[in-house]
C-alpha cells in the first residue's frame, strides 16, 4: 500500500541552508537532544496558521550537498518528539485551566449561596452576621468572575499555541532538495 498523498493545502515547505537552521545556535548538544530554534518555530507557526486542522506535511528543503540521510532520520525523530511533548503540555494546561475555572465558579456560587443563607436564616443584625456577608458575598462574586475568565479568556490565549502543536504533533516531516 502506497503513501497517502495529502492535498497541497496541508503542505508546509521551508528552505534551510543547513540542518542547524532548525536548531538553537546556543545549544551544543547533538541533534537528537538539541533545542529547536525560535526562528524555526515561529516560521513554522506562521506557515501553519492558515492550514486546516489535520495532518500536515512538513517539507524541509536543503541544498543537495548538505543532505545526510542518517542525520535526517535523527532530526525527524527529534521534531516529532518536540511537537508531541509540547502538544501534551498544552492539552494538560487547557484541562487545568478549565478545571480551575469550573472550581472557582462553583466555589463562588457556594459562597454567594452561604451569604444568602445567612441573610435568610438569621433575622437579627449582628457584627458576626454582617462580617460574614461582607466576606462571603464579594469573595463569591470574585471567584465566580475569575473562574469564568479562566474558562473563557485565559484558555483562548493559549489556543493558537495549542493548535500549532496539535497540528505539528501529527505532521509528517520530509527532507527534499532545492
Amino acid at each position: 500500500m502506497g503513501k497517502i498523498q495529502l492535498p497541497v493545502e496541508h503542505e508546509i515547505s521551508l528552505w534551510l541552508d543547513t540542518y542547524d537552521d532548525i536548531f538553537s545556535d546556543f545549544d551544543p548538544r547533538p541533534y537528537s537532544e538539541r533545542a529547536l530554534s525560535d526562528d524555526f518555530l515561529s516560521e513554522a507557526k506562521r506557515a501553519t496558521r492558515d492550514k486546516p486542522t489535520g495532518a500536515i506535511e512538513l517539507k524541509l528543503l536543503l541544498p543537495e550537498a548538505q543532505r545526510n540521510i542518517n542525520q535526517e532520520s535523527i532530526i525527524k525523530h527529534r521534531l516529532k518528539e518536540h511537537f508531541q511533548k509540547h502538544n501534551r503540555e498544552f492539552k494538560r494546561k487547557r484541562k487545568e485551566l478549565a478545571l480551575q475555572g469550573i472550581a472557582f465558579v462553583l466555589l463562588g456560587v457556594a459562597l454567594m449561596f452561604i451569604a444568602s443563607l445567612i441573610l435568610f436564616k438569621t433575622g437579627e443584625d449582628s457584627l458576626g452576621r454582617s462580617f460574614l456577608i461582607v466576606l462571603f458575598e464579594p469573595a463569591g462574586w470574585f471567584l465566580f468572575w475569575e473562574g469564568l475568565n479562566l474558562v473563557i479568556f485565559e484558555s483562548k490565549k493559549i489556543q493558537p499555541d495549542y493548535l500549532f502543536y496539535d497540528k505539528m504533533s501529527r505532521s509528517q516531516t520530509q527532507f527534499n532538495t532545492y
